[in-house]
C-alpha cells in the first residue's frame, strides 16, 4: 500500500504540473473504485483550476476555486500525468484533462482507491477529521509519544499504525524506525522509557524523511507520477528481510504477525 512517502513523493511530482491549470473534463472509464465515483463529478469540476496540491496523511487534495478533490491510492493505485490521448491501459479508472493538452490518470488495479469531491473544509470531511497529528507535525513530539505510549496496553507497533494516535507512519516504515530505535515491535507501548520514546520519535522522522528523499518504497506496484519506482527498498534493514542475515549484526531477521499486519525485527538488535 502507498504510505506517507508515496504519497508525499507523489504530490511533489504532481504540484509543479498541475498548479493553476484549469479542469476541461473527468473522464470515468470505470466508477466501481473504494466508493463510487460520484455521477455528479464531471459537471462539478468542469472549469474549475487547481489551486494547490496538498497531502493529508495518505490522502492528496486538489485545492480548486470552490472545493477540494480528494484522492488516495488505495492498495496499489498511481496517478500520472500524460499527454491527453495516451492510449489507456488496463486499470485506467480516471482521466482529469487539464488545459494544456495533458491529463492525470489514476491506475488502480485493485480498486480500493478513491476520488471524492467536497466543497467543505477537507479537514471537516469524515474521512478526515479524525486523523491524529502526522510525525512531522510540530504537535508530534518526543514527549507527545511517550505520553501516548503511557495509556496504552497495546504493542508498540501498534501503536504506531493506529492512525487516530499519529498518523502516516505505515507498516514498512514503522518496522524500519523501530529497528533503528532498537526497540522490539511487540513491547507493551507502556514499557518503553522516555530515552526510548526520544529514540523511536528521531527514527520515525529519520526513516520517513530518507523513504521520501529516495521516493518511496517499491515493492509491488507503485510508481511515482513519472513512472519511476521508488528505490527506498534497498535501504530496508528488515522489512520483509525474513530469514536473511542483519546488515548491522548478521543475525537472521524475524517475522511474526502483530494486528493482521506482517512485522519484522532483528532478535539481536532490538529488545
Amino acid at each position: 500500500m502507498p504510505e506517507l512517502p508515496e504519497v508525499e513523493t507523489t504530490r511533489r511530482g504532481l504540484a509543479p504540473l498541475l498548479t493553476a491549470r484549469r479542469i476541461v473534463a473527468l473522464h470515468v472509464h470505470d466508477a466501481r473504485l473504494r466508493w463510487p465515483v460520484d455521477p455528479a463529478l464531471p459537471a462539478q469540476l468542469r472549469g474549475q483550476s487547481i489551486r494547490a496540491v496538498e497531502r493529508r496523511a495518505k490522502y492528496l487534495l486538489l485545492r480548486l476555486d470552490r472545493g477540494t478533490l480528494i484522492l488516495h491510492l488505495g492498495m496499489s493505485g498511481s496517478l500520472r500525468v500524460l499527454p491527453a490521448g495516451t492510449p489507456r491501459l488496463a486499470h485506467d479508472h480516471l482521466d482529469l484533462l487539464l488545459d494544456d493538452g495533458r491529463l492525470l490518470r489514476l491506475n488502480d488495479p485493485r480498486r480500493f482507491g478513491c476520488c471524492l469531491y467536497t466543497e467543505a473544509a477537507p479537514e471537516t470531511h469524515p474521512l478526515l477529521r479524525h486523523l491524529a497529528p502526522e510525525p512531522f507535525d510540530p504537535a508530534f513530539t518526543a514527549a507527545a509519544l511517550h505520553a501516548l505510549t503511557r495509556r496504552r496496553r497495546v504493542t508498540i507497533k501498534q501503536l504506531l499504525m493506529n492512525g487516530r494516535l499519529v498518523t502516516g507512519v505505515g507498516n514498512i516504515y514503522a518496522s524500519e524506525a523501530l529497528f533503528r530505535a532498537g526497540v522490539r515491535p511487540g513491547r507493551a507501548a507502556r514499557s518503553l522509557t522516555r530515552a526510548e520514546s526520544t529514540r523511536l520519535w528521531r527514527a520515525i522522522r529519520t526513516v520517513l524523511r530518507l523513504a521520501i528523499r529516495a521516493g518511496g518504497t517499491t515493492l509491488r506496484d507503485y510508481v511515482n507520477p513519472a513512472g519511476s519506482p521508488g528505490y527506498f527498498r534497498q535501504k530496508l534493514y528488515v522489512y520483509e528481510r525474513a530469514g536473511q542475515d542483519c546488515r548491522r549484526c548478521g543475525t537472521p531477521i524475524r517475522a511474526l504477525v502483530h494486528g493482521a499486519r506482517s512485522t519484522y525485527y532483528c532478535p539481536q538488535c532490538q529488545q
